[in-house]
C-alpha cells in the first residue's frame, strides 16, 4: 500500500533548520570569563588560548572578533557555549580579553564575524 505524504510533516521537516543558524555577523556585547577544567568541546579550558564560548556557532568555527570601541581585532576558535547574560553574544578567554584591550572593563562592545566572510557593519 503506498502512503501519500503527510504535508504538515514534510513542511516541518523542510523548516526545521530555518532560523537556527546564527548571522555571519553579530554585533552586541562581549566579555570575558575564567574557566577551569572542560569546556562544552571537551577540550581542557586554557584562558591563555585564542577561544571564545558561543550560543549557536559549532565548535571548531573560526572568528573575527572586533572591539568597536578601539578597532582591535583578534580571531577566535568557538570551543564553549554561552554567554548566558542577556544582551551579550560572546565570551572570550582572558587572553583575547587582554589583546582586545577591555580585560578591565569587563564588557566592550563587538562585532562578531565567522572567518572569511563578508559583513555588513554594525550601526
Amino acid at each position: 500500500m503506498i502512503r501519500k505524504p503527510r504535508i504538515p510533516v514534510l513542511i516541518a521537516l523542510a523548516c526545521a533548520g530555518l532560523g537556527t543558524s546564527p548571522a555571519l555577523a553579530e554585533c552586541g556585547r562581549a566579555s570575558w570569563y575564567e574557566l577551569t577544567g572542560r569546556t562544552a568541546s571537551g577540550t581542557r579550558a586554557n584562558p591563555e588560548a585564542l577561544t571564545a564560548a558561543h550560543r549557536k556557532l559549532p565548535f571548531g568555527t573560526r572568528v573575527q572578533v572586533e572591539n568597536l570601541s578601539n578597532g582591535r581585532k583578534i580571531t577566535l576558535t568557538i570551543v564553549d557555549r554561552g554567554p548566558f547574560v542577556r544582551g551579550r553574544v560572546i565570551d572570550v578567554s582572558r587572553r583575547a580579553a587582554r589583546e582586545l584591550k577591555f580585560i578591565n572593563k569587563g564588557v566592550t562592545r563587538v562585532r562578531v564575524t565567522v572567518a572569511g566572510k563578508a559583513v555588513a557593519s554594525c550601526g
